[in-house]
């Protein structure tokens, strides 16, 4: 099996294909709690499972990560596939159509191929690594807007579950910080669709305040190959160990990083 990062792109890509096309002809099926107000569907893990069977069929040497089941195959690999087989699911059983599949490959915990597939919007996003962002077969780039009071941010979800109430003082701070001073806030419920946004131009910055491999590592590096700076909240950037991922155009990244900053000392002092 080859290792090398652009020949696994049609592997993703019909990964992905085969995900979005079981989420557009099923519905959700019986909900499993996984913790306080997060669930997960039967075909949440349905889609996973198809996609693992994909993924070890055509590249058995690299191992998986889902969201549902964890880690499958010998990790001791350079290479790792990371899945959220539907992002977004609270909008997807609620009717939404802001959901998506996200997969990912990291290579010694840098994301190098990302492939995002919004199946009720019609639109896939694609990148490998040096090679740019995709939409389709268009290439696309991050916006150009160069001040914060010209940008519609979108910011992750709140936390829920354990701790979540003092999770999400940084997390109210934030989204008060931002309303302050930017153009429009918006809280999608999908961070890959976040991710890709930004890397359209849709969205100027994503916040989102934690950084799970599922959830990030396809539109991270959608983002990055699209011209956008990926941070982590100190303003270092972005890696799978980072607390939190933002994703910004290249012209207000300084300032999106400096807003971030100023809240936390702020809350730190408070």
């Amino acid at each position: 099996m080859t290792t090398s990062v652009g020949a696994l792109l049609p592997v993703a890509l019909d990964a992905v294909a085969l995900a979005a096309d079981l989420i557009r002809s099923r519905a959700p099926g019986p909900l499993t709690a996984k913790g306080d107000r997060d669930m997960a569907t039967d075909l949440d893990y349905a889609v996973e499972r198809a996609v693992r069977a994909h993924l070890r069929d055509r590249t058995p040497g690299v191992p998986i990560l889902g969201e549902e089941e964890g880690v499958t195959g010998d990790g001791g690999g350079d290479l790792l596939w990371a899945l959220d087989p539907i992002d977004g699911t609270a909008n997807f059983v609620h009717g939404l159509p802001l959901c998506g599949v996200s997969l990912g490959l990291l290579r010694r915990g840098h994301a190098v191929l990302g492939v995002i597939d919004l199946p009720f919007l019609g639109t896939r996003y694609s990148a490998v690594e040096h090679a740019g962002a995709h939409l389709g077969e268009r290439r696309i780039a991050a916006s150009a807007t160069g001040a914060l009071q010209d940008a519609i941010v979108a910011i992750g979800d709140y936390a829920v579950g354990p701790a979540a109430e003092e999770k999400n003082r940084l997390r109210l701070a934030l989204t008060a910080a931002l309303a302050a001073e930017v153009q429009r806030v918006r809280m999608l419920g999908s961070s890959a669709i976040d991710l890709a946004w930004v890397a359209e131009g849709r969205l100027d910055v994503s916040v989102s305040m934690s950084n799970k491999p599922w959830d990030t590592a396809a539109g991270v590096v959608i983002a990055r190959e699209a011209g956008a700076v990926v941070i982590d909240q100190d303003g270092s950037d972005h890696t799978t160990d980072s607390a939190a991922t933002i994703a910004a155009a290249p012209g207000v990244a300084e300032q999106i990083s400096a807003l971030i900053g100023r809240t936390m000392d702020d809350l730190a002092l408070a």
